[in-house]
């Protein structure tokens, strides 16, 4: 096919047609047709044929190092911002996803680094050297690149090469005499943040190379004896390589719902990581969790722009914390999404918001009076609990004068029974409340009142309500660091038409938190592996692993699904979580 250069978008969409459609064994040829067009068209078309060149690496994985060489290439050519960050992203997203592609993808972007115009790409490029490169077959052959950053560039660029710097020091005992040297010269860095990056890192490296001393091995050493790795209880390793347990984000999030807690800050107890509340995804962040999007590899479809103001997160709770008869239950661990108990065109609209406490669920109605010549006074919700083993109904507060078009809130707590376990349970539910006629004109009352009831939709409190959605940081981690004492294996059938629809099901059924991108579905005709984490009421960290395969277009799929925790009992009640 011959690629036509009058019409440059028409010539485009050409190109990636045929590096969508093309073999194996005609890459080599693809490449060499393309190269001379693309120094001729513009970026915005460039960086559609680079995402064509990323998907083709990743049906082709042996073609690695062309595909990779090919877009390094680029980055050494004349374009812009948003070009060269395309190719940057593409290289690091095939890092990820084709681990063969990590050595030689991180000398290209060396090489770029070395006279890139961009502090944008080249802290991000130094941040993922400092984040892979200790790990490679040879880290000392990435210093020269990165030190040189330090010598010769601005000041965001040079404090991310000292922390590169630093997490190959911490990574690797046999340079880090080679790397302090570096470290501190720039102790007497212009800029305030180099300086302290600086200092922080020459003070915890040193202290761990005097508890441990590096011991070069012996001449004779077989390379399989030879392990460059920090010792355990290494304090560098702990402060410089280990993420925080939580992002900067949460921990505000976590520090303000503390605060807001009643009698908190009269407690006596030291405020830890451990002791603060459990502060859920937020709803942007779930989002992008099921729709697959990453920071890194998502940042050539993100135009340069002013960050946006963050939005203020709302603690859902803090409508119980105000009423006093509630404060004293103690701090909710989560709010539920509100489910709807009445449709949204009937006379009165009702909602449940429900607040998770270790020991109570507390049941928030919102209901909204759509008469205009009647006044809701005494307004209560029923529950019928003579069925439930777990829950029973300790208390209720009312909702009064719920005026046409206005929305007030009627409460209703549960109390968890001695010694029983927690399982799915439902509640026949009852609005009950008086009706005061009132004129609509005036909203003066007029006539009789009366006792109503008005029946609503069951409430279900499923095992999903006490699991908060919270992310790890690292997924492999978090799940080897578990370990498989309290791992429970389930295989089950289900009913699903659609890869899409099954994994939507098994993250709803579980209430967990997707990791990895793994809820966004690649269409490969293969088992889909779904990575979720979690934390139960009880203060447990819960991770599932689940693989889902389709089994024929009538068939249905099938799910393994694995469920790890530090409590046995805990990791079956969420595999039983599957229906």
């Amino acid at each position: 096919m011959k690629i036509w250069k009058s019409n440059r978008s028409i010539a485009t969409l050409a190109i990636t047609t045929l590096l969508k459609t093309g073999s194996e064994n005609s890459v080599d040829r693809l490449l060499k047709q393309i190269s001379a067009f693309l120094t001729d068209i513009a970026d915005e078309y460039k960086i559609t044929v680079v995402r064509s060149l990323q998907q083709l690496c990743l049906t082709y994985p042996s073609k690695h190092r062309v595909l990779v060489g090919f877009l390094s290439n680029f980055l050494r050519e004349e374009g812009g911002f948003d070009f060269k960050r395309s190719i940057v992203a593409s290289i690091v997203s095939l890092i990820r996803t084709v681990p063969e592609t990590t050595e030689s993808s991180l000398l290209h972007l060396c090489e770029f680094i070395e006279d890139c115009e961009f502090t944008m790409l080249s802290t991000q490029i130094l941040h993922l050297l400092g984040e892979l490169g200790p790990g490679t077959s040879a880290p000392a052959r990435y210093i020269r690149f990165i030190y040189n950053r330090v010598i010769l560039e601005n000041s965001a660029v040079r404090a991310a090469a000292v922390s590169a710097l630093s997490k190959f020091a911490a990574q690797c005992p046999s340079l880090r005499t080679s790397i302090m040297t570096l470290l501190k010269r720039s102790l007497n860095d212009e800029d305030d943040e180099t300086r302290d990056r600086a200092a922080l890192a020459v003070s915890v490296i040193e202290e761990a190379m005097e508890k441990f001393p590096y011991v070069p091995p012996a001449e004779d050493a077989e390379p399989e004896e030879i392990s460059d790795n920090p010792a355990e209880g290494d304090t560098a390793a702990f402060i410089l390589l280990e993420a925080l347990p939580v992002s900067f984000d949460k921990l505000e999030r976590s520090l303000k719902v503390y605060v807001a807690t009643p009698m908190s800050m009269a407690s006596a107890d030291p405020i830890t990581v451990d002791a603060l509340p459990v502060v859920e995804d937020t709803a942007e962040e779930i989002a992008a969790a099921v729709s697959g999007v990453d920071n890194i590899d998502s940042m050539d479809s993100t135009p340069l722009a002013a960050p946006e103001e963050k939005k203020e997160v709302v603690d859902p709770a803090a409508v119980v914390y105000a009423i006093p008869e509630l404060a004293s239950l103690g701090r909710t661990f989560r709010s539920a999404s509100a489910v709807q108990l009445t449709e949204s065109e009937t006379e009165y609209v009702v909602q449940c918001i429900k607040h998770i406490f270790p020991n109570h669920v507390v049941l928030q109605f919102i209901v909204q009076n759509t008469i205009e010549e009647q006044r809701l006074d005494n307004v209560t919700v029923a529950l019928d609990d003579s069925d439930s083993e777990v829950f029973a109904v300790s208390g209720e507060i009312a909702a009064e004068g719920i005026a046409y078009g206005d929305t007030k809130n009627c409460f209703a707590v549960l109390e968890r029974k001695p010694d029983s376990s927690l399982s799915p349970g439902s509640f026949t539910c009852e609005l009950r409340f008086t009706v005061v006629q009132v004129d609509p004109a005036t909203g003066e009352e007029e006539g009789d009142s009366f006792e109503e009831e008005y029946p609503l939709e069951d409430l279900e409190i499923s095992t999903s309500d006490f699991m908060a959605k919270v992310s790890v940081p690292d997924f492999r981690k978090s799940w080897e660091s578990m370990g498989n004492d309290n791992e429970v294996l389930e295989k089950f059938a289900l009913q699903f038409q659609k890869m899409e629809d099954a994994v939507a099901a098994v993250i709803d059924f579980l209430g967990m938190q997707p990791c990895d991108g793994t809820a966004a579905i690649k269409q490969t005709g293969k088992p889909h592996m779904l990575h979720l984490s979690g934390v139960f009421v009880s203060g447990q960290k819960v991770m599932a692993r689940a693989q889902i395969a389709m089994q024929g277009e009538s068939s249905g799929v099938v799910l393994k699904i694995a469920v790890r925790s530090d409590d046995a009992q805990i990791s079956r009640m969420v595999a039983d979580c599957i229906r």
